[in-house]
């Protein structure tokens, strides 16, 4: 019997590589009728823009077993059998521990993902050869119940100054699903922990000018119908989809970059793996010089002093990392108000 796979031919600095994809008609999103082989070609058409924005640097591989409606799982260290092509980095975890976490170097390696069924690809803020300092402060507007991808759009602009005062360009993206992501490349001599206060810093910058439309507000109890910044997409160890990554969601939409000017007359669904190689060959990449010119968060950082010495100190973690230092207590409001 024969057997039910293809091959698609990839460019590499080696030379040309040969790689199978098995069960390629497997479909992955129902609704629209996309395929495992449909997503590598995807990945090969966009691969110059996807290995700029993701490749170098250490990557969570998110999988699935079926269609995208099925059961997944999270891969960070290359699997046994993985090609010699398919490195790893060694990092540091928020509980201290070390590992080897997965590294793409050639768009070769994100085809052999796509055969290792991963559909959506989170790298760190920061490069493999540098882990522990991030080289790009990256803000997530995530749109809270009652709100949406237009109501993230003016929160957008306004952080797009604020950044600006604090001396960072920066560059924007869809994340495929309700929000947008808002990247500003600095200069990684900063660690997690430093740049994470100053995500902090902006974040409550933006909500004094907005604070009726944008929170800070750890607890979902407390956020309303507001925007709310995550913060905690800063720490070490925390990830969104990268740029021109699929997502795992029905419409077979895209983490996209997109220009500032094009904001206000987008939608999340116009980006999609079937749209987005036309797209980047009729406008080229947004996001290609985005590094030439990094910044540094020292003005964010003063901000961050500002508002402790306000009384503004340190938020809350997410439930999986240590107790850090400064940090408030890791209970509900309703709940610590009902304990008292």
């Amino acid at each position: 019997m024969a057997k039910d796979e293809a091959t698609i031919t990839v460019d590499s600095p080696s030379g040309q590589r040969n790689l199978r994809i098995s069960s390629p008609g497997r479909v992955l999103w129902p609704q629209v009728g996309l395929t495992k082989l449909d997503l590598a070609r995807y990945i090969v058409d966009v691969g110059d823009a996807f290995l700029a924005a993701n490749g170098n640097r250490p990557v969570t591989l998110q999988r699935f077993g079926g269609t995208i409606e099925g059961e997944q799982f999270f891969s960070k260290n290359p699997p046994r059998g993985a090609p010699d092509f398919v490195r790893s980095v060694m990092v540091v975890y928020p509980s201290g521990r070390s590992h080897p976490q997965l590294v793409i170097d050639e768009i070769a390696a994100a085809v052999w993902a796509v055969q290792m069924n991963t559909v959506v690809f989170h790298p760190w803020a920061s490069r493999a050869g540098n882990p522990d300092n991030p080289d790009q402060l990256r803000i997530d507007l995530d749109p809270q119940p009652g709100t949406g991808f237009d109501d993230a759009v003016p929160a957008a602009l306004e952080l797009r100054s604020v950044l600006s005062e604090a001396g960072l360009e920066s560059f924007i993206k869809t994340s495929g699903n309700r929000g947008l992501h808002v990247f500003a490349p600095i200069e990684p001599s900063h660690e997690f922990l430093e740049v994470r206060h100053a995500v902090i810093a902006a974040a409550r910058e933006l909500e004094r000018r907005m604070p009726d439309k944008v929170t800070t507000a750890w607890w979902k109890e407390e956020r309303g119908t507001r925007i709310f910044v995550d913060f905690n997409q800063a720490n070490r160890d925390r990830t969104m989809a990268g740029a021109y990554s699929p997502r795992a969601l029905p419409g077979a939409t895209v983490s996209c970059p997109i220009g500032w000017d094009e904001l206000e007359h987008v939608t999340t669904k116009d980006f999609t793996i079937t749209t987005v190689p036309q797209r980047l060959k009729a406008t080229g990449d947004p996001w290609a010089e985005m590094h030439a010119k990094p910044g540094t968060i020292g003005v964010l950082l003063k901000w961050w002093e500002r508002d402790v010495s306000d009384g503004l100190g340190e938020l809350p973690f997410p439930p999986d990392f240590p107790k850090m230092p400064g940090e408030p207590m890791r209970v509900q409001p309703s709940r610590a108000r009902n304990k008292e």
